[in-house]
């Protein structure tokens, strides 16, 4: 409880200080916050705000997914076999400092502008940030508990159930968690150079207009957005799948 009010004591101050800073400046470019607060309920009032959130949570949604699916098989992979990790640990380094605007500038010319190619291009510069992660879970993995696994003859769905997954879990989330933070982020740039809807399109069309408030209104939104699905989702699972450990 006191945590949450420090919170949003900090967040109190953070808007006073946009407030005053606003008021300072006096200008289109540096809208108050109750400039961008009405901006987000006319949003919502004519139902433009809340279609261009949906349609980029849509895209983060799909790119989570298929980003924490290859990347976690790749990463366990790579972190249970050496011969595999040798072989293509110089691609995923690769991969790592591959910029995410290349990426998605190439798959538009190689794959056009669909709905496909957005969501590979976003998981394409996700997936080498989750192998690396499970990566090093794999490598600590405990063996005695797969030993006893093996001992017992729990058999291979068990043993995973059992012992591989609940060791791998922190891992995940922390995949997840910077997963979410990074994948929302690139959603919006391929939103930008190669879609006509979503967030990062809205932000496109009112930064030629040189409307600040509004794009400051789909930003706060969208981050508000994140934001609660961290809080409802990632952090009670997080406490959740940590139960185990002492």
């Amino acid at each position: 409880m006191m945590k949450a009010a420090q919170r949003g004591l900090s967040l109190l101050l953070l808007l006073a200080c946009w407030q005053l800073a606003a008021g300072a400046a006096g200008s289109r470019l540096l809208p108050p916050p109750s400039d961008v607060f009405d901006a987000i309920l006319r949003g919502v009032a004519s139902g433009e705000l809340p279609h261009h959130l949906a349609v980029t949570l849509r895209r983060v949604a799909a790119s989570f997914v298929v980003s924490m699916a290859v990347g976690a098989a790749i990463g366990v992979a790579l972190g249970r076999s050496r011969v595999l990790d040798r072989l293509f640990d110089g691609w995923l380094v690769l991969f790592l400092h591959l910029p995410a605007l290349v990426v998605i500038i190439l798959c538009f010319v190689w794959f056009g502008m669909v709905e496909a190619t957005a969501i590979l291009a976003v998981s394409i510069n996700k997936i080498p940030n989750v192998a690396v992660i499970l990566r090093e879970g794999a490598r600590t993995l405990d063996q005695d508990f797969l030993d006893v696994a093996r001992v017992y003859r729990l058999g291979a769905l068990r043993t995973l159930r059992h012992v591989v997954l609940p060791q791998l879990a922190p891992y995940a989330l922390a995949a997840a968690r910077t997963g979410l933070a990074l994948i929302w982020k690139i959603v919006l740039v391929v939103e930008l150079l190669g879609r006509s809807d979503g967030v990062g399109f809205q932000i496109n069309l009112y930064f030629q207009l040189f409307d600040v408030t509004v794009i400051l209104a789909y930003t706060f939104a969208f981050i508000a957005v994140v934001l609660a699905i961290e809080l409802a989702l990632l952090q009670p699972l997080d406490r959740r799948v940590g139960r185990w450990r002492r």
